[in-house]
């Protein structure tokens, strides 16, 4: 095994990181620096503090990322208005660059030569910091104790718990608990009952949604503010990146938008089940693309949706820092010069709709569409030789073709 002097473990303070936090001192034998990314995961982060102090830990950072996470990873991510498969908001996926960005910095600063992580060899987050680490500093060496150890079941994990003395709260030592990740984007839940795909989820999975059903009888309608396409109100009132995403997941929230039941494929090669919430994502994700609707060119517009997949693909996968996502962003940033304005949005029951939209920067101009008489001069009979040149090759392959 290579000599090991430091490692920054990204450190939840749960069971698994609490385990992987003594069995690192144990194995490494090494100085073990523990860092707790606040993404505003709703919990409070203190108590990972306290035991990393039992642990004999010296060094243990808690950083508030939230404003750094929506301003510079989720807003990014929206102005692409990536969806993998069509669907998922990508909560999980673009959390990870920004955890895996600060493990290497602080590594760097305390000179550590290893940093470790708790995700399991079967999923798709050790993939998204192991690459991050490679491309922000590959002479660090990546640490992941579920690809080394032993323990290969709950059983085992509680036993070394117990013989170690590691806190467990009651509700660990009984039957092994959902799979939550939760940031200010999203909240994601797997395991259990989740992973028969035919089988409908209970009630209580959902934290962050109510029931659309139970959602209030009248809708609610809100104004989301857009400069060069990040949102910057609501309501008129100006606001930070996640004060901003805070106040929007709990007006989705409670009319039910943003859940999301689906059967993804891993990048590690298989299919996984999981709920989704992403009430205030979501909510930005239309209101995004209805400001985009007035202020974007035809071909830009329909550039971006085909480059859409690719870019969510990048994220999904793990390549946040690889050169290709860098040129997709910058061609995407560049296309959101003129979007800015103001889209209005109804909730209901579970739907957040555009209503209406406006802009100083847009195309649409109504004297040109209009049925009515128009001011602008449009002659009809252009669109008899548009379409007559545009039909030439249809005659073509008709004639070709006996038709």
């Amino acid at each position: 095994m290579t000599k090991i002097e430091k490692i920054v473990l990204s450190y939840s303070g749960g069971l698994d990181t609490s385990i992987i936090l003594k069995w690192l001192q144990e194995t490494y034998g090494c100085e073990v620096v523990t860092f707790t990314a606040d993404l505003g995961q709703g919990e409070e982060l203190e108590p990972a503090r306290a035991k990393a102090e039992m642990s004999g830990v010296k060094d243990i950072r808690i950083v508030d990322l939230r404003e750094e996470f929506v301003r510079d990873f989720v807003f990014p991510m929206l102005r692409a208005n990536a969806l993998y498969e069509g669907q998922y908001l990508l909560g999980t996926s673009i959390a990870r660059p920004l955890i895996a960005r600060h493990l290497v910095g602080i590594a760097q600063e305390v000179g550590a030569d290893a940093v470790a992580h708790g995700a399991t060899g079967k999923g798709n987050d050790q993939i998204r910091f192991e690459l991050a680490v490679n491309a922000l500093d590959p002479s660090i060496k990546v640490i992941a104790p579920w690809r080394q150890w032993n323990i290969r079941s709950r059983l085992q994990l509680l036993e070394y718990a117990e013989k170690h003395r590691i806190p467990m709260p009651s509700d660990k030592r009984g039957e092994a608990p959902f799979s939550i990740d939760a940031n200010l984007l999203h909240t994601s839940t797997e395991g259990k009952s989740l992973e028969n795909p035919a089988e409908v989820a209970p009630d209580h999975v959902y934290q962050r949604t109510v029931d659309p059903v139970d959602a209030p009888d009248t809708p609610e309608i809100i104004t989301v503010g857009f400069e060069r396409g990040d949102p910057v109100s609501v309501n008129g009132k100006a606001m930070t990146p996640a004060a901003l995403l805070t106040e929007l997941n709990g007006l989705g929230g409670r009319h039910g938008v943003g859940r999301l039941d689906l059967v993804e494929n891993r990048f590690i090669g298989m299919k996984s089940r999981g709920i989704y919430e992403t009430p205030g994502g979501t909510i930005l994700l239309a209101a995004h693309r209805g400001i985009e609707s007035i202020t974007l060119d035809r071909a830009a517009a329909h550039l971006k949706d085909e480059i859409m997949p690719r870019y969510a693909e990048l994220i999904y996968n793990g390549f946040w820092f690889a050169p290709e996502r860098e040129m997709l962003q910058a061609l995407i940033d560049h296309s959101q010069a003129f979007v800015s304005g103001e889209v209005t949005l109804r909730f209901y029951k579970g739907s957040a709709s555009v209503i209406s939209r406006a802009s100083p920067c847009s195309l649409y101009s109504a004297d040109l569409v209009t049925f009515e008489e128009s001011t602008i001069a449009f002659d009809h009979h252009d669109a008899e030789g548009f379409i007559r040149l545009n039909g030439l090759r249809l005659r073509s392959w008709a004639a070709r073709n006996g038709r």
